[in-house]
């Protein structure tokens, strides 16, 4: 099944505890499902390797020494870190993680785990980071189309988003129909959408509000 993923080829499992034991289980059970396994045996080592690779999961103990699974958490958020992070955890620290769970952690699974259980969490938490991670670099990529148009064209994009005709728009910026056309198709061709409805949707899609 796991092979079936493409996404999960370029994907990092981070682990991190203090214990050389379960790190180097994790190790080889992930690596038996031809995931790579990196492994930290605290928090510090794992905020020394910063930044992680763009593309990763972090399984991190609750209880170390040193800086807390908890706080190494904190100051993985604190620069910035979009990995998910799932917490290894003893039952006493069941609160403990699902209040992290509301600060933004992926999932926590209590010790002692199931390892397809284990297995499957990190799945799906790589699944839902690429889907992420995708939306992401489509946003981008269309941002910086809407830098290429100039500023008539922009104003006719927002006319157009308002559901304006052509002869409306032309009124609306004392500018013949035929420039209207013109800057139209220049926005069409620019933000490759076949139409305005594509385009609305798009925009609408990625959150995206124009300037003005």
């Amino acid at each position: 099944m796991i092979n079936t993923l493409p996404f999960l080829k370029d994907a990092v499992v981070y682990l991190v505890d203090d214990d050389p034991a379960i790190r180097d289980s994790l190790s080889f059970l992930f690596m038996s499902r031809q995931m790579r396994a990196v492994s930290f045996e605290s928090g510090e080592d794992l905020l020394a390797a910063l930044p992680l690779e763009s593309f990763g999961c972090i399984i991190l103990d609750m209880r170390m020494g040193g800086l807390s699974g908890l706080e190494t958490f904190s100051r993985l958020k604190a620069v910035g870190s979009k990995a998910p992070v799932i917490f290894l955890t003893g039952h006493g620290d069941v609160p403990v993680a699902v209040e992290a769970l509301k600060t933004g952690a992926a999932d926590f699974i209590e010790k002692p785990f199931n390892d397809n259980l284990l297995v499957d969490t990190v799945v799906d938490c790589l699944k839902s980071h690429f889907g992420l991670m995708s939306e992401d670099r489509e946003r981008a990529v269309f941002e910086s189309r809407l830098q290429l148009l100039s500023a008539r064209e922009v104003d006719v994009l927002r006319l157009l988003m308002a559901g304006l005709l052509n002869k409306q728009i032309a009124d609306a910026l004392s500018i013949s129909m035929r420039t209207v056309e013109v800057h139209r198709a220049r926005v069409l061709s620019k933000m490759q959408a076949r139409n305005a409805v594509e385009l609305a949707a798009t925009l609408a899609s990625h959150g995206i509000e124009l300037p003005g």
